[in-house]
Protein backbone atom coordinates (compact mmCIF):
# COMPACT_ATOMS: atom_id res chain seq x y z
CA UNK A 1 0.00 0.00 0.00
CA UNK A 2 2.50 2.57 -1.23
CA UNK A 3 -0.38 5.14 -1.61
CA UNK A 4 -1.18 5.39 1.88
CA UNK A 5 2.65 6.33 2.78
CA UNK A 6 2.46 9.34 0.59
CA UNK A 7 -0.71 10.88 2.20
CA UNK A 8 0.63 13.26 4.79
CA UNK A 9 1.59 11.73 7.93
CA UNK A 10 -0.28 14.25 10.52
CA UNK A 11 -3.97 13.63 8.16
CA UNK A 12 -5.03 10.08 9.63
CA UNK A 13 -4.41 11.05 13.10
CA UNK A 14 -6.03 14.37 12.55
CA UNK A 15 -9.03 13.29 11.09
CA UNK A 16 -9.92 9.98 13.82
CA UNK A 17 -8.95 12.54 16.89
CA UNK A 18 -11.12 15.50 15.21
CA UNK A 19 -13.97 12.86 14.75
CA UNK A 20 -13.92 11.15 18.18
CA UNK A 21 -13.67 14.58 19.32
CA UNK A 22 -16.98 15.71 17.32
CA UNK A 23 -18.79 12.53 18.64
CA UNK A 24 -18.13 12.79 21.94
CA UNK A 25 -19.23 16.70 21.87
CA UNK A 26 -22.06 15.11 19.67
CA UNK A 27 -23.01 12.27 22.38
CA UNK A 28 -22.87 14.77 25.29
CA UNK A 29 -24.83 17.30 24.03
CA UNK A 30 -27.53 14.47 22.99
CA UNK A 31 -27.25 13.33 26.99
CA UNK A 32 -27.54 16.71 28.08
CA UNK A 33 -30.91 17.59 25.84
CA UNK A 34 -32.24 14.27 26.72
CA UNK A 35 -31.66 14.90 30.46
CA UNK A 36 -33.20 18.29 30.22
CA UNK A 37 -36.37 17.25 28.27
CA UNK A 38 -36.81 14.38 31.38
CA UNK A 39 -36.04 16.84 33.81
CA UNK A 40 -36.51 20.68 33.14
CA UNK A 41 -34.27 21.60 36.70
CA UNK A 42 -31.06 19.56 35.15
CA UNK A 43 -28.22 21.69 35.12
CA UNK A 44 -25.44 20.50 32.11
CA UNK A 45 -21.90 20.93 33.53
CA UNK A 46 -21.45 23.26 30.56
CA UNK A 47 -24.46 25.69 32.07
CA UNK A 48 -22.31 28.19 33.83
CA UNK A 49 -24.91 31.09 33.58
CA UNK A 50 -27.77 32.82 32.31
CA UNK A 51 -26.25 33.43 28.81
CA UNK A 52 -23.65 30.49 29.05
CA UNK A 53 -25.97 27.60 28.66
CA UNK A 54 -25.61 24.87 26.58
CA UNK A 55 -29.08 22.91 27.54
CA UNK A 56 -30.62 26.12 26.88
CA UNK A 57 -29.54 26.26 23.14
CA UNK A 58 -30.08 22.43 22.54
CA UNK A 59 -33.49 22.35 24.02
CA UNK A 60 -34.47 25.50 21.52
CA UNK A 61 -36.33 25.68 18.38
CA UNK A 62 -32.55 25.32 16.40
CA UNK A 63 -31.26 22.30 18.74
CA UNK A 64 -33.38 20.45 16.23
CA UNK A 65 -33.08 20.40 12.59
CA UNK A 66 -31.30 23.18 12.71
CA UNK A 67 -34.91 25.12 13.67
CA UNK A 68 -35.37 24.63 9.46
CA UNK A 69 -37.10 21.37 9.60
CA UNK A 70 -40.00 21.97 11.78
CA UNK A 71 -41.15 24.80 9.59
CA UNK A 72 -41.92 21.79 6.61
CA UNK A 73 -42.53 18.78 9.12
CA UNK A 74 -44.22 18.71 12.73
CA UNK A 75 -42.52 19.21 15.41
CA UNK A 76 -42.37 15.60 16.79
CA UNK A 77 -41.45 13.96 13.41
CA UNK A 78 -38.77 11.77 13.02
CA UNK A 79 -37.41 14.07 10.36
CA UNK A 80 -36.84 16.77 13.05
CA UNK A 81 -34.15 15.15 14.70
CA UNK A 82 -31.60 16.77 17.56
CA UNK A 83 -28.33 18.58 15.92
CA UNK A 84 -26.39 16.11 17.90
CA UNK A 85 -27.52 13.07 15.83
CA UNK A 86 -26.61 14.55 12.67
CA UNK A 87 -23.07 15.08 14.39
CA UNK A 88 -22.98 11.39 15.16
CA UNK A 89 -24.36 10.69 11.72
CA UNK A 90 -21.39 13.28 10.32
CA UNK A 91 -18.12 12.18 12.40
CA UNK A 92 -19.30 8.67 12.05
CA UNK A 93 -18.91 9.22 7.75
CA UNK A 94 -16.08 11.34 8.77
CA UNK A 95 -14.00 8.45 10.31
CA UNK A 96 -15.58 6.01 7.65
CA UNK A 97 -14.74 7.57 4.70
CA UNK A 98 -11.32 8.24 6.16
CA UNK A 99 -10.52 4.91 5.30
CA UNK A 100 -10.85 4.55 1.90
CA UNK A 101 -8.31 6.67 -0.86
CA UNK A 102 -10.43 7.18 -3.38
CA UNK A 103 -11.45 10.52 -4.89
CA UNK A 104 -14.78 9.94 -4.56
CA UNK A 105 -14.41 9.47 -0.50
CA UNK A 106 -12.13 12.56 -0.50
CA UNK A 107 -15.10 14.68 -2.63
CA UNK A 108 -17.96 12.98 -0.23
CA UNK A 109 -15.39 14.06 2.52
CA UNK A 110 -15.01 17.64 1.36
CA UNK A 111 -18.40 18.19 0.44
CA UNK A 112 -19.74 16.80 3.72
CA UNK A 113 -17.37 19.41 5.33
CA UNK A 114 -18.56 21.93 3.64
CA UNK A 115 -22.02 21.68 4.78
CA UNK A 116 -21.19 21.18 7.91
CA UNK A 117 -19.06 24.50 8.06
CA UNK A 118 -22.00 26.13 6.69
CA UNK A 119 -24.06 24.72 9.08
CA UNK A 120 -21.93 25.93 11.91
CA UNK A 121 -21.58 29.80 10.61
CA UNK A 122 -25.62 29.46 10.38
CA UNK A 123 -25.97 28.23 14.09
CA UNK A 124 -22.98 30.34 15.70
CA UNK A 125 -25.28 33.12 13.91
CA UNK A 126 -28.27 32.18 15.77
CA UNK A 127 -26.22 31.85 18.37
CA UNK A 128 -24.89 35.02 18.78
CA UNK A 129 -27.70 37.13 17.48
CA UNK A 130 -30.74 35.14 18.25
CA UNK A 131 -30.13 33.32 21.45
CA UNK A 132 -27.42 35.74 22.51
CA UNK A 133 -26.12 32.83 24.45
CA UNK A 134 -22.51 31.53 24.41
CA UNK A 135 -21.93 27.27 24.01
CA UNK A 136 -18.76 26.04 25.10
CA UNK A 137 -19.89 22.60 23.49
CA UNK A 138 -21.39 24.30 20.01
CA UNK A 139 -18.62 26.48 19.16
CA UNK A 140 -16.03 23.52 19.99
CA UNK A 141 -18.20 21.26 17.20
CA UNK A 142 -17.58 24.26 14.83
CA UNK A 143 -14.00 23.99 15.67
CA UNK A 144 -14.03 20.59 15.23
CA UNK A 145 -15.88 21.23 11.99
CA UNK A 146 -13.61 23.71 10.33
CA UNK A 147 -10.59 21.56 11.42
CA UNK A 148 -11.90 18.74 9.34
CA UNK A 149 -13.07 20.66 6.27
CA UNK A 150 -8.48 21.83 6.30
CA UNK A 151 -7.83 18.18 7.14
CA UNK A 152 -10.61 17.48 4.02
CA UNK A 153 -9.20 19.48 2.04
CA UNK A 154 -5.32 18.47 2.39
CA UNK A 155 -6.51 14.74 1.92
CA UNK A 156 -8.14 15.39 -1.69
CA UNK A 157 -5.04 17.73 -2.65
CA UNK A 158 -2.88 14.60 -1.72
CA UNK A 159 -5.23 11.70 -3.12
CA UNK A 160 -5.51 13.62 -6.59
CA UNK A 161 -1.71 14.03 -7.02
CA UNK A 162 -1.38 10.32 -6.38
CA UNK A 163 -3.69 9.54 -9.03
CA UNK A 164 -2.01 11.02 -11.12
CA UNK A 165 1.09 10.05 -10.34
CA UNK A 166 -0.08 6.12 -10.47
CA UNK A 167 -2.09 7.14 -13.60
Amino acid sequence: MAEAQEMPRWERKARIILALLGLVLSVYALHVELSRERDPDYRAMCDLGESVSCSKVFTSRWGRGFGLVQLFVAKDSLLNQPNSVLGIVFYTLQMGLGLSLSKKAALALVLSSWVSVAGSIYLASILAFVLGDFCMVCVSTYIVNFALLYTNLKRRKAIEGLKEKTG
